[in-house]
């Protein structure tokens, strides 16, 4: 796991590569996919160059990318382990050019994250986890453990979506009372709970399972959890549809986030 891990890693840092090329150039060309979100020429040259790592590296395990999602349950249900990646994740982030956008691979098995790295192209740093190994963040070239706030904040830090905050994350934001709120883009929500610097994400809007897999990793290694508005852990590949339910990412398991 360790050498598939930094096999990942390095990867993610190939493809940020070919995303920071059409970022740091004049003009990159906007289409528009069905559901009518930004589709760059960022977000296919990253797609390629994962998915043919990932050939490289693991031939034996399926790929399912947001690039290449179109593959029917019926065949994805055999899957045991399989690669779910998000190649630009934040394309929003992208357009507006602040930086916030991340590059998600995953390895899931059984339903779970098990393996996975964050990539922010921009600021060169990465997030990277496995079961049996552990979390780490790499920035500046020095690589360091993470972990979550087990006890969280008088007045909490909630981390929510720079580009979307649903009418139902307000509602509940009032009802959890005095706290503190930090706008973020794309995974990198969840990457400041799993560090400790936010105590919670909670995600009361539509997002899909490429766009969780990779950071709910990162924060189940970091100690934090990531369920569903059931308590339950957010599972992948168990239903035809690839939309999450709604979500909270959490560091302080003593206190009941859902329920408020």
């Amino acid at each position: 796991m360790n050498e598939l891990l930094k096999g990942i890693e390095e990867l993610a840092v190939k493809a940020g590569s070919a995303i920071m090329e059409v970022y740091q150039s004049d003009g990159f060309g906007v289409e528009h996919k069905a559901d009518d979100s930004p589709l760059t020429k960022a977000d296919l040259a990253a797609h390629h160059v994962i998915v043919e790592g990932l050939q490289q590296l693991t031939p034996e395990i399926p790929i399912l990318s947001e690039e290449s999602a179109d593959i029917v349950y019926e065949e994805r249900s055999s899957w045991d382990k399989y690669w779910l990646v998000d190649p630009l994740d934040g394309t929003k982030e992208f357009i507006k050019r602040n930086g916030e956008f991340t590059v998600n691979i995953a390895l899931i098995d059984q339903g779970k994250s098990i393996l996975s790295v964050v990539y922010v192209p921009v600021t060169e740093v990465s997030y990277s986890a496995a079961v049996g190994v552990g979390v780490f963040k790499r920035e500046d070239g020095k690589k360091h453990s993470i972990m979550v706030k087990k006890n969280s904040r008088f007045k909490p830090t909630v981390v929510g979506s720079r580009s979307h905050l649903s009418d139902e994350v307000k509602d509940y934001l009032e009802r959890l009372g005095q706290h503190e709120l930090v706008s973020m883009g794309s995974s990198l929500k969840f990457c400041l709970v799993a560090e400790g610097k936010a105590d919670l994400y909670p995600r009361l809007g539509l997002t899909s399972e490429w766009d969780t897999a990779a950071a709910q990793c990162i924060v189940e290694q970091a100690g934090g959890r990531v369920v569903t508005l059931d308590g339950e852990p957010l599972l992948y590949n168990s239903k035809d549809s690839l939309l999450n339910p709604h979500f909270m990412v959490f560091g302080d398991k003593s206190r009941d986030w859902v329920n408020i």
